[in-house]
This record gives structure tokens, C-alpha cells and sequence, in this order.
């Protein structure tokens, strides 16, 4: 026995040495004898309908598992490099809220929340902190406050001399609450208005104007505290039926032609425009090369995950820095902003300029 025993741990250990061997030659081929098929998809065909007889009743039949129709803005990202990855239910939330943003003397609070709940919520926070609301306008997404100079409280909000003169100017408070630009997002601003008496009826909103930095700097504590006001009332949300007539189509829309798409189109002025397009490259982590501003493009590297990785190389060097495959040219005319994407003469691999402009919408918008 003792000797059948030693045959036996001899054809063990002849084992092990062959298997440790072909992991080895595995490892070292990088598992190249394994069939990638993370790209099947692209090439897959799509199959004939279920014809079923004449005599079936079609009501007793569907589908086990329904697969979702893919839409025009869906489709240029179903390219061979990358697998498109399921949809985030987390993207329509913004990691912070009632943010005081500034963009070329504009300024609003972002809302990550829709138009009709804000309204509402916009209208106690007026009427809360002393202001009141003297004349509003749902469809055009005005409130106009009562004046200021007779409310104690608005005196002090606005940080008025609790002693008036006589000459003192006469003010008003107005709130704009629009769409914002990214989906379910709402946008308020503030504005303090000089005027010569109590108006009667609602101030025209001056949308090019440009305020002062102080009327800047009040802008943004009256959003401050709007911002904080709104974030201790969310347990006790409102609904407004009459702002569902506020304007809210998109400000930014894919254009797509032969189900591809070709340009993005932003009803933004330029500098926000720009701003949103840039800050959009930064959380899609596309590297951006180079950037003019005045002359409106983007120098960016929009390659492939496999033309990036180095493989085993990687590993003994240095990141490789970002190279200059692709450009965006941002136009406006007609009083839109128009996005467009296009390779560079000197990258030969695949323009990919339509999945460019499809990944940067949805970032966008």
C-alpha cells in the first residue's frame, strides 16, 4: 500500500505542475484565448416578429421580458468601445441643492426640483420674510413684492437704516422662477427695484441688464436666505396647478439627422452657453486639450477606453497625457447656441464625433 501511495502523490504533483503551468501561459497571454463578447450587441440582428395564427387571441400573449425602445438620443451612444452602462435613477439628483450660482452678472438659486413645487414655496418665502406679494404672474414666472421701505422686517432683511429719510428711495422686490437647464431643475432670481411710487400692476423683467456688484452682493444674500428658508420647509411641499402654465420646454435640445446625432442646440446666451458646456466635459471626465473662449472651441480627447489603456505597460509608466482627437465649435446665432463636434485630420481612428455630442447631452440636459 505504502507503495501504491507514493505512485499516487507522484501523479498528483505531475498534475498540479501541468495546471500551474497553463495558468501561467494564461496569465502571460492575457487570457487571450478567451472570446471577447462584450461587442455582440452591436452587430446583432434584430429578429422577425412573432407571427402567431389567425386563430390566436393576441390578448394572451406578450412579452416575457420587454426590452425598452431606444430613442434618437439614445442611439449614438451604442458604439463598439464601450458597453452602454443602465441608466443611473440617481442622475436627476444633484449632489447639492439650493446652490447660489453667478455667471456673467446673472445670478439664481438652483433648485433641483420642478417649477410648479417651487412657485409656491417661492410665495411663503416672500410673504414669510416681510415682503408680501403685491402682483405675480404664474405663466410669466413673476412675483413682485409690495414696497419695501414700509416693513420692518424687509428693512432689515434688505439691511436698510432703520431710520428713513425723508428722500429715501422707494423699493420693490421681484422673483423670476424659470426651467432651469438641466432636467427638473428650477432657476430663481431677485432683483431690488428703484421706483418713484407704489407700482399697480407688474414691472417688466429686464433680462439683459446687467446690475451693479452691489446690487450683486444683495442678490446673493436674498438667495442665501431664500436657499435656507426652502431646505427647513421640504417636509411640507406644495403643488401650484396655476404655475403649469409656466413656459418649460427644454433649453437644451440633440439634433439628430438619419437617426444620428449632429448638433446641440442651447436657447442660452453665449456666456452661459459656455459655461455649460464646459462645466458638462468636466463631469463626463473628457479630458479637455485646449479651450479659446472668444473664438468659441474646445480642443478635447475622446478616445476609447482601449485606446487610452496602455495594458501592461501601464504599469511601469506614467499616465499617458491627453491627446487632441476631437474638437467642439460652439456658434450663435438666431439667439440659440449651437454645439458641434468633428475629428481631427490627424486621429485615424473612428469618428465618433455623434457619440461625442450624444454623451455631452446628457450631462447637458
Amino acid at each position: 500500500m505504502a507503495f501504491l501511495f507514493r505512485i499516487q502523490r507522484k501523479r498528483t504533483a505531475g498534475a498540479a505542475a501541468k495546471f500551474t503551468g497553463l495558468a501561467m501561459a494564461l496569465a502571460v497571454s492575457g487570457c487571450s484565448l478567451l472570446e471577447d463578447r462584450s461587442e455582440r450587441y452591436v452587430n446583432a440582428r434584430e429578429g422577425e416578429p412573432l407571427q402567431l395564427p389567425e386563430t390566436a387571441d393576441e390578448s394572451r400573449f406578450g412579452q416575457v421580458m420587454p426590452v425598452r425602445d431606444v430613442t434618437t438620443a439614445d442611439s449614438g451612444r451604442m458604439y463598439r468601445s464601450t458597453i452602454p452602462q443602465p441608466p443611473d435613477m440617481t442622475s436627476e439628483i444633484l449632489e447639492e441643492n439650493y446652490v447660489v450660482e453667478e455667471l456673467d452678472g446673472q445670478m439664481w438659486l438652483l433648485i433641483n426640483d420642478v417649477p410648479g413645487r417651487v412657485w409656491p414655496a417661492v410665495s411663503s418665502y416672500m410673504n414669510n420674510r416681510g415682503l408680501g406679494v403685491a402682483h405675480d404672474s404664474p405663466q410669466l414666472g413673476l412675483l413682485q413684492s409690495e414696497l419695501v421701505n414700509f416693513s420692518k422686517q424687509a428693512r432689515t432683511l434688505l439691511e436698510l437704516e432703520s431710520d428713513p429719510g425723508s428722500d429715501e428711495q422707494l423699493l420693490v422686490v421681484q422673483a423670476r422662477v424659470a426651467p432651469g437647464v438641466r432636467r427638473k431643475t428650477t432657476e430663481v432670481q431677485l432683483r431690488v427695484h428703484d421706483v418713484a411710487s407704489n407700482p399697480d400692476q407688474l414691472l417688466a423683467w429686464q433680462s439683459g441688464a446687467e446690475p451693479s456688484r452691489t446690487d450683486l452682493a444683495t442678490s446673493e444674500r436674498l438667495l442665501t436666505d431664500m436657499g435656507d428658508f426652502l431646505r427647513g420647509r421640504e417636509e411640507s411641499k406644495s403643488y401650484s396647478r396655476a404655475a403649469l402654465g409656466m413656459v418649460s420646454e427644454p433649453l437644451v435640445r440633440l439634433n439628430s439627422e438619419n437617426e444620428q446625432p449632429v448638433a446641440i442646440e442651447m436657447d442660452l446666451d453665449y456666456g452661459r452657453g459656455w459655461s455649460e458646456v464646459s462645466r458638462a466635459l468636466d463631469e463626463a471626465g473628457i479630458p479637455v486639450v485646449d479651450l479659446n473662449r472668444s473664438e468659441g472651441w474646445f480642443n478635447v480627447d475622446f478616445r476609447t477606453e482601449s485606446e487610452r489603456d496602455a495594458g501592461w505597460f501601464d504599469w511601469f509608466g506614467d499616465d499617458e497625457a491627453p491627446r487632441h482627437t476631437f474638437d467642439l465649435q460652439l456658434e450663435e446665432a438666431d439667439g440659440v447656441v449651437i454645439v458641434t463636434a468633428s475629428r481631427t485630420a490627424d486621429y485615424d481612428g473612428d469618428n465618433r464625433s455623434s457619440e461625442l455630442l450624444s454623451e455631452l447631452f446628457e450631462y447637458l440636459y
